[in-house]
């Protein structure tokens, strides 16, 4: 996820602007990254994989925002590649810091969008007829 912030353009170089943080007592925090090249704030990032059939719920937004204020952070991304429960949503809403939520299908588009943990598999061509072509003998 840190990878896809850094292709849209936040902090710049990957090595650079982001921190990948996650694993087992994590304190909620999977990535840390810098809102631009000069690091004037940071943006951290909680992510979860998991089935689609499954619902992100409010629970999950409050630790996550608890983790933002044990951090002393204004702004979060709280990815899934599941989906989020309406309590979540406006949840998330009504806080004084940002939650940006990004579920699975927006999620997918993006990583499409930039070019993130998806390669091109095949390319179709369509031909259509050139009319001028004909014309001109």
């Amino acid at each position: 996820m840190v990878g896809l912030l850094v292709a849209m353009g936040y902090g710049g170089t990957r090595a650079d602007a982001a921190k990948v943080v996650g694993g087992s007592g994590d304190g909620g925090i999977d990535g840390i990254i810098k809102e631009d090249r000069l690091g004037l704030d940071s943006i951290y990032v909680q992510a979860k994989r998991w089935a689609d059939t499954r619902t992100v719920g409010r629970p999950e937004i409050q630790q996550f925002a608890g983790a933002l204020q044990g951090h002393r952070a204004r702004k979060g991304v709280f990815v899934t590649t599941a989906s989020f429960s309406h309590d979540a949503v406006d949840y998330a809403k009504g806080l004084q810091n940002t939650i940006v939520l990004v579920d699975g299908p927006q999620l997918a588009e993006l990583m499409i969008d930039y070019g993130i943990g998806v390669s091109e598999v095949e390319t179709i061509k369509v031909w259509k007829l050139d009319e001028d072509y004909f014309s001109e003998e």
